[in-house]
């Protein structure tokens, strides 16, 4: 934990002139550092990745389960260019809100209701006047496994708004890089990306579909991996 925290903040200052006049230098500093972490957790800790499914390369919304730091990264790591929601307290800090702010990432501020939604609509509008896969955690924030939290209807006003399929996505990685502690255990976290949701339903239609397939498929990944959920 101590050296992928420096790694940030290397690679955070050696790329900053790239980033500050290149989106794409943005970009590449994360995909470094991205490979970099996923490369250090697995020998150092044991932890190895796997990906299932097809990766979205299209323009699509992307629902995803989220339990620790280590899903974004595995994300971000293997996407074409994900803009994920985010808290918009992360704007303000080191590094990450410099590259935030450059990948096109859509802040939000928590607990503002309709305000908020309407909020992201609109700024999701104006950074997809650039090709991208829009990642958002339907629940809101890290899950621990096991825990139940409810699915919140941003993910829902977007699939509607914008019109694109949303691609669901299932983890298991929260066994092994935990939400909150130092402690990382070895094992395969695993990213499963699964079928797309095509535009056309209610917005109760959709929630219900996308809770029921992330939490079914995370479930399934988790008992693969000796976790029962339950």
């Amino acid at each position: 934990m101590v050296q992928i925290y420096a790694a940030m903040l290397i690679l955070g200052i050696l790329f900053a002139p790239l980033a500050i006049f290149s989106k794409s230098g943005a970009k590449l500093a994360c995909k470094v550092y991205c490979t970099w972490v996923l490369w250090s957790a697995r020998w150092m800790v044991g932890i190895r990745t796997e990906i299932r499914g097809t990766i979205p390369r299209d323009e699509v919304v992307i629902a995803s389960k989220h339990q620790s730091f280590l899903d974004i990264l595995i994300l971000f790591g293997h996407m074409p260019w994900p803009k994920f929601i985010m808290k918009r307290e992360l704007m303000w800090t080191p590094v990450i809100g410099l590259y935030a702010k450059r990948l096109g990432c859509v802040p939000v501020k928590r607990g503002k209701g309709g305000t908020t939604i309407a909020k992201m609509v609109q700024d999701v509008a104006k950074e997809f006047a650039e090709p991208g896969q829009l990642v958002i955690y339907p629940q809101g924030t890290r899950v621990a496994p096991g825990v139940h939290k409810p699915y919140k209807v941003g993910a829902a006003v977007l699939y509607e708004q914008l019109g694109q399929p949303c691609v669901p996505v299932a983890t298991n990685v929260g066994l092994f890089w935990p939400r909150t502690g130092i402690l990382r255990k070895p094992g395969v976290a695993v990213i499963e990306f699964l079928d797309p949701i095509a535009p056309g339903l209610s917005k109760d239609a959709f929630m219900a579909r996308v809770e029921d397939v992330v939490e079914t498929r995370s479930n399934a990944l988790m008992k693969e991996a000796g976790f029962d959920p339950s």
